[in-house]
């Protein structure tokens, strides 16, 4: 491709500067000019932000998987292909969902591409209904994977705030056990217990045994890990 077909798909493309607040972005990763074109007219068509590149590594160096929104990947390109780009996601713990779009496709691709947590996997030419549905999916499941991740680092927080002995307290309480019984496992007086747990309640910003418990549950599983190690 050209410089000057690079420009012609830029500059429709919004820069961070030109994007509104949060609003998702659908970034198309795609070797053909031809398929980058129609299918940034249609989600512009849609009321959609796409960004478009025609590498794997374009998109990498552009830093853009932070932000919010999906991608929509060919399979076969010169260089990394988007299964290879799924695959190094993975490995780097992202979450962003995935549209695969080839004219290249086979079952064990689809079920590869699938089980490492794909949306969709379509062929060329695909139904623009098709593929605009799929796209709002993967919006969808971004952004409640962000909503989740929110809830995690608020909580991982207000967890960062308690003492050792106030998050064993609130890994007792979790696991449901009663202040005389923390008493005996802790080798601390009940009323050293119930200071700790009403301080891990103000803190930790739980109105009930309840929320609180549900706290406990969204942590990952290494962080309750070393919350209860002495």
């Amino acid at each position: 491709m050209t410089m000057t077909e690079q420009g012609e798909v830029r500059r429709k493309t919004p820069s961070k500067s030109e994007r509104k607040g949060d609003d998702p972005l659908v970034i198309i990763v795609d070797d053909d000019l031809a398929v980058r074109e129609a299918l940034q007219e249609l989600l512009l068509s849609a009321g959609m932000q796409p960004m478009c590149f025609s590498s794997t590594r374009e998109f990498l160096e552009a830093d853009v998987l932070d932000l919010p929104g999906c991608l929509i990947l060919d399979v076969r390109m010169p260089g990394a292909s988007g299964l290879d780009l799924q695959r190094q996601l993975t490995d780097k713990g992202s979450t962003k969902p995935i549209i695969f779009l080839t004219g290249h496709g086979d079952i064990p691709m689809t079920v590869q591409a699938m089980k490492s947590g794909a949306v969709d996997f379509l062929t060329k030419p695909v139904r623009d209904q098709t593929l605009l549905d799929a796209v709002i999916a993967a919006i969808e499941r971004d952004a409640a994977d962000r909503a989740r991740a929110a809830v995690v680092q608020s909580t991982v927080r207000r967890l960062e705030t308690l003492t050792p002995r106030e998050r064993e307290v609130m890994a007792e309480v979790a696991r449901g056990r009663l202040n005389k019984q923390i008493a005996f496992d802790l080798g601390i007086s009940e009323v050293t217990v119930k200071l700790h747990r009403g301080n891990v309640m103000r803190k930790m910003e739980a109105a009930s045994v309840g929320e609180l418990i549900r706290a406990w549950e969204v942590l990952p599983g290494d962080i309750k890990g070393r919350a209860t190690q002495p």
